[in-house]
């Protein structure tokens, strides 16, 4: 990234040489995550006009990706626990490691962010380095391209829907946007609370992904008679978890949940939610705010899915020099599952 709101170049810089306990991976596999686009924006959506500016502190030319798989090709004298050519997942949400929040195990929550590819270089890029091998996760079972998308968008997913209350089933949740994350959030529904949850998006060819991955029924949330189907088909869901984040699949969200029931955000996209603060003793609800998840939950989630209980979302491999044109894609909602860059296409 060369310019905020200008489309990604190829650059060239030294391969990076680690110190301390630093580990270089080459990059096997990046995913395009949704995150890439407020950051190429340079702001986050807050409604009514206003923006929250995210410019600051990143010297440009930067490298965007997150959810990063590779292998070892250089450690640092201090970097213990792992040998060159292992492959490992990159857990990218990185504190200081010292603090309160950091020690109690939410380093993700960490005032002192080192994010990779948000805060810090990431993995759009041959090589990315990584601060300490405890963030290097290994996994079995599963596709490469895959373990490194289960750093974001599977985490988001998985540790969204833990958020939400206990005993609850599939069939009891909704889940609101069909994309990389929310097509994860629908394979771990299905395995982690049992059953098929119902979801919703407003592309019909997510929804019939949807449908195709497990969801017992499907919705388009901005259709006039989608509200009044949930609720005669269901009586009122007890949990909602938004993918989208934006101010009309928070009214849905709010128009399909039963009294006592919970919403968990997660998704971005932004906007602002109005609603009437008595609405909220006379049909009782939370919402729960969720940001990606720990590096414990990061390592439950690689052990749920090596069993072989989680199906794969899609992917479409890349190469990655279409970095830049596979953002568009994401904009413009052509991508179904997740788009994963290699080198080596």
């Amino acid at each position: 990234m060369v310019a905020y709101g200008e489309p990604l170049q190829a650059t060239q810089a030294p391969t990076p040489a680690p110190t301390g306990t630093q580990v270089v991976i080459a990059t096997q596999n990046c995913g395009v995550c949704h995150s890439d686009l407020h950051i190429q924006d340079g702001y986050f959506n807050l409604g009514g006009d206003k923006k929250l500016d995210v410019t600051g502190g990143r010297d440009l030319p930067f490298t965007l990706g997150h959810e990063i798989e590779g292998s070892v090709v250089a450690l640092g004298p201090d970097a213990d626990g792992v040998k060159l050519g292992d492959r490992r997942a990159v857990y990218p949400w990185i504190g200081c490691g010292n603090c309160p929040t950091c020690q109690t195990g939410d380093e993700h929550l960490c005032r002192t962010t080192h994010h990779l590819g948000i805060t810090v270089d990431g993995g759009f890029a041959s090589h990315v380095v990584v601060p300490h091998p405890r963030y290097l996760l290994e996994y079995e079972n599963m596709d490469p391209a895959l373990a490194g998308a289960y750093m974001c968008s599977g985490l988001t997913a998985f540790s969204a829907l833990k958020k939400l209350p206990g005993g609850l089933t599939g069939p009891d949740i909704m889940l609101i946007g069909l994309g990389g994350v929310g097509m994860m959030g629908l394979q771990f529904a299905r395995s982690v609370l049992g059953g098929d949850p119902l979801a919703a998006d407003i592309d019909p060819e997510k929804r019939k992904a949807g449908l195709a991955a497990g969801a017992s029924s499907v919705y388009d949330p901005i259709s006039p008679e989608a509200r009044k189907a949930v609720l005669k088909e269901t009586g009122g869901v007890a949990g909602v978890v938004d993918f989208v984040g934006t101010e009309s699949s928070l009214q849905f969200a709010q128009g399909i949940l039963k009294k006592g029931g919970t919403i968990v955000i997660s998704g971005l996209i932004g906007g602002r939610l109005d609603m009437p603060i008595a609405l909220f003793p006379l049909k009782p609800m939370s919402f729960v705010g969720t940001f990606v998840g720990s590096l414990n939950e990061a390592r439950e989630m690689l052990d749920l899915v090596a069993t072989g209980a989680v199906h794969p979302i899609p992917i479409e491999r890349r190469a990655m020099d279409q970095a830049s044109s596979s953002l568009d894609d994401l904009r413009a909602s052509r991508v179904v599952g997740r788009v994963v860059l290699t080198p080596a296409l």
